[in-house]
């Protein structure tokens, strides 16, 4: 008998941690089954009709007769026999799947052939995770040589028959056919200012045409060109002006087709030497007319069916937009059609007001054409804003002189033609569509991307599309809808006929246990899926109640309460012959349903005020947020993987700084610094390199700190040479990092350094430091003692004048004063005598 080895103390750590982490994917699992079942067993039963319960996930119906359980249940094949349980599900159909031309690669249908799944169209699969897959090997390329003919997206058609809320995934497979035809219509601002560049492009029309043979033996070129409205402000009405409005010029415009598209490249070349050029007075030029004819008038300018449609806008100068023709009197909104006479001329210029971007949009995206802006560079950034705006268009920069007209082309064709973007056109919320994508590296995970560049000719590049139902139209007329998924730019598309899964098949007439008036429905009412519709003013199960019965047989009211302490019908309806008849919100779409009022769709959580965090996320049922594929939480608000938490570039989540919570990274804070960015990948208030490479950037681009001797910074600072520039920016998305610093000389200089790439770091420094201004102490000491001094001086002087002043006052009052006195100057008028003297009257001198 053989004991069991002692485990080590490694080995004892891991098995704990394996018994805990498998203890818990346990408890995971329990838990989401059991939320499962316990939302089965409150929201299923609470559905009264076989289409509500379908369109309730994981809900299943039974229309068995005389069924006692819940009809609605998640578990329903516990009670209901197999032949009367309503569950759909979703269901693909085949219709179309043509090879794609010259495809190099085979893949699998579930182990089948790819001809066995493409031409078994009469077969349903139905299934919500069948993967519908292309393949075709290399000795089946197809050899066509019409461009009819030609298939670069498979399948063509499909149907679809999909339940509320639970996605069905297919595969659509692209590849770029070879030698694939290309239309080239060359739209010209003939303005005064672009005389040189009209004149640089005759001599180049062959040039262009022999570039573009070297990516497509079927290749054709075509001419037009515009002004503007012949209206005032936009060019002068004065009738000289009109004929000739600047030297050398024709009489103004609006838009003009001069070729159609054609292979003759002498022709182009022709045409663009005999088209003269004009003048107007504004700025911006009538551009998105000529733009909206081009696109529209197809026989006119001759666009093939099957090809690469380019159309190439030239100018040097900005675009007027819906509502600008108001200036020039002229408020009919432009209508989108072809309004061409028959010598080309557009005959509605100065009638319709000119398009709006997203007219534009929409018919880029009707036509299938790829707009390539080719401006100068003062308009290249308003360019690529309008470029974002217009689906399948681009921007890039012309010379002056249009003298690079040619590899414009050639760089923008491969930069078209390189990629594929899948689109699709949906307009509402009903449904959804997702998709996700290898690309080219076929052994990566499934990403969510709807594009893939790098492509060659013959690369097949498989997209999968997840459809989703998200809501049923309150009109089923609506329930039968067409689905178009195209790649951008080309004519080509996917339609996908879908029919919603809103209401059951024992719901129709053509049932045969579908009866109206029935007897089990006391004649008033129908009866279809084993219940009973009751008609007008009829309720019960069985119709037996009137509602306008005045009195209530014993017990009935306690049958529209869920319990003996709960209210009637939860507070929310009227008890009408034992059953709740619920009461109706001033939405309609949003209502209170259960049998006993106990539900709604409108009382759950709407962070940042939307229901469930919106129709994308999920949608409330029962008073609870059904969450859709790829969100969870009470409000379907936080992201069901943590793979929005991990770096594009790989590596740990959240970079090692910070924890994923609800899809989103919170970063942490450490001794270091605080962590910041998407990823946690940044820290500001991070030392990181900056350190290490201050002196060397002190010594190399200022001759300053510990290693400014030249030897000293030759031998230590050999890993880079910092690249001065006036101001220190950095780049995000390549990872830049900033740092700053004040040197012994109180000197503030910053630079900046790029790490990425292992083998080479990129420094970019400050020209200058910001030095704050040298001070001279001595001449301030100096200027403050002369200031006291002479602020001391200023005092007494302004005090001796003050007092003099005053002086001069006190003896003026005393001079006036003096000379007011009315007695002697030479008797005191108060001064009396020591003696008085008597006269004696009789005293006669004797």
């Amino acid at each position: 008998m053989m004991l069991p080895r002692p485990l080590g103390g490694n080995t004892a750590l891991a098995t704990v941690a394996l018994l805990v982490a498998l203890a818990l994917a346990s408890l995971s699992v329990d838990s989401t089954e059991g939320q499962l079942a316990s939302y089965q067993l409150t929201t299923c039963p609470g559905k009264t009709t076989c289409s509500q319960c379908i369109q309730t996930t994981n809900c299943r119906w039974c229309k068995m007769p005389n069924f006692t359980h819940p009809r609605c249940h998640g578990q329903i094949e516990k009670y209901c026999p197999e032949e009367y349980t309503v569950d759909p599900s979703n269901e693909f159909l085949l219709l179309q799947g043509r090879e794609l031309t010259k495809a190099s690669r085979r893949t699998a249908l579930d182990g089948q052939s790819e001809r066995e799944s493409y031409y078994s169209s009469s077969h349903y699969q139905s299934s919500s995770s069948h993967s519908y897959q292309q393949s075709s090997s290399a000795s089946s390329y197809e050899s066509e040589s019409s461009a009819g003919s030609i298939v670069q997206i498979s399948p063509q058609r499909v149907s679809l028959r999909l339940r509320l809320n639970e996605a069905y995934r297919f595969n659509v497979n692209y590849a770029q056919a070879e030698d694939y035809p290309v239309d080239l219509y060359y739209l010209m601002d003939l303005s005064k200012s672009m005389e040189d560049d009209k004149t640089i492009l005759s001599t180049l029309g062959a040039d262009l045409a022999s570039e573009m043979r070297k990516i497509t033996s079927n290749f054709r070129l075509g001419f037009g060109s515009f002004v503007d409205k012949v209206l005032m402000p936009y060019v002068s009405t004065v009738p000289k002006k009109l004929e000739h409005p600047c030297d050398g010029c024709n009489a103004p415009y609006g838009y003009l087709h001069h070729m159609s598209l054609g292979s003759d490249s002498n022709l182009f070349t022709q045409e663009v030497q005999r088209a003269n050029v004009s003048g107007n007075l504004d700025a911006p030029e009538g551009g998105f007319d000529a733009i909206m004819q081009a696109i529209v008038c197809r026989e006119q300018i001759g666009w093939r069916e099957k090809a690469r449609r380019l159309l190439l806008f030239s100018t040097d100068a900005g675009f007027h937009y819906a509502g600008d023709g108001k200036l020039g009197g002229v408020i009919t909104p432009n209508d989108g059609e072809c309004h061409l006479d028959h010598n080309g001329r557009y005959t509605h210029s100065t009638a319709q007001d000119y398009p709006s971007i997203s007219q534009i949009n929409l018919k880029v995206k009707q036509n299938a054409i790829n707009v390539i802006f080719a401006v100068t560079a003062e308009e290249l950034s308003v360019y690529e804003k309008l470029s974002r705006l217009v689906e399948g268009s681009s921007a890039a920069k012309l010379s002056n002189d249009s003298s690079n007209i040619v590899s414009l082309v050639r760089e923008q064709y491969n930069k078209i033609s390189s990629s594929v973007e899948m689109k699709d056109n949906r307009t509402d919320n009903v449904i959804d569509v997702k998709y996700y994508s290898r690309c080219r590296n076929t052994s990566s995970q499934l990403q969510q991307t709807n594009r893939c560049e790098g492509l060659k000719v013959g690369d097949v590049v498989t997209f999968e599309a997840h459809i989703t139902l998200l809501q049923c139209p309150s009109d089923p007329r609506d329930w039968h809808q067409v689905l178009q998924i195209y790649p951008v730019g080309i004519n080509e598309s996917l339609t996908v006929d879908i029919e919603m899964l809103c209401s059951c098949d024992c719901e129709q007439p053509t049932d045969p246990e579908y009866r109206e008036r029935a007897d089990e429905c006391s004649q008033s009412g129908t009866y279809k899926c084993g219940v009973c519709e009751c008609d007008g003013n009829y309720h019960g199960q069985r119709c037996e109640c009137s509602a306008t019965d005045s009195l209530l047989e014993p017990g009935m009211v306690d049958a529209c309460r869920m319990s003996n302490s709960s209210d009637e019908c939860s507070g929310r309806g009227q008890c009408v012959c034992g059953v709740c008849v619920c009461e109706r919100r001033p939405n309609p779409e949003e209502v209170i349903e259960g049998r006993y009022c106990e539900c709604d769709n409108f009382s759950c959580d709407r962070p940042g005020g939307l229901l469930c965090s919106g129709p994308d996320h999920g949608r409330c049922v029962c008073g609870q947020c059904e969450c859709r594929d790829g969100w969870t939480g009470p409000a379907c608000d936080c992201r069901a993987s943590n793979e929005s938490c991990i770096p594009p570039e790989g590596g740990e989540l959240c970079s090692g700084h910070g924890t994923c919570e609800c899809g989103t990274c919170r970063c942490t804070v450490t001794e270091d610094g605080r962590y910041t960015g998407r990823y946690c990948e940044k820290c500001p208030t991070c030392s990181g390199r900056c350190n290490e490479f201050k002196h060397c950037v002190q010594c190399q681009q200022y001759q300053t700190g510990p290693l400014a001797n030249a030897e000293d910074c030759a031998s230590n600072c050999t890993l880079f040479v910092p690249v001065p520039v006036k101001k220190v920016t950095i780049d995000e998305e390549r990872n830049d990092n900033k740092c700053t610093f004040y040197d012994d000389d109180d000197c503030r200089f910053e630079f900046s350094y790029n790490d990425s790439d292992q083998d080479k770091v990129v420094v970019t420094a400050q020209e200058e430091r910001e030095c704050p201004p040298k001070v001279f102490m001595l001449g301030i000491a100096l200027a403050v003692i002369a200031a006291v001094v002479l602020i001391g001086m200023a005092v007494l002087l302004l005090w001796k004048v003050l007092t003099s002043i005053h002086d001069r006052r006190e003896f003026a009052r005393f001079e006036k004063e003096r000379m007011m006195a009315k007695w002697d100057t030479g008797e005191n008028p108060i001064y009396k005598q020591a003696t008085t003297t008597f006269k004696n009257p009789t005293y006669a001198g004797k």
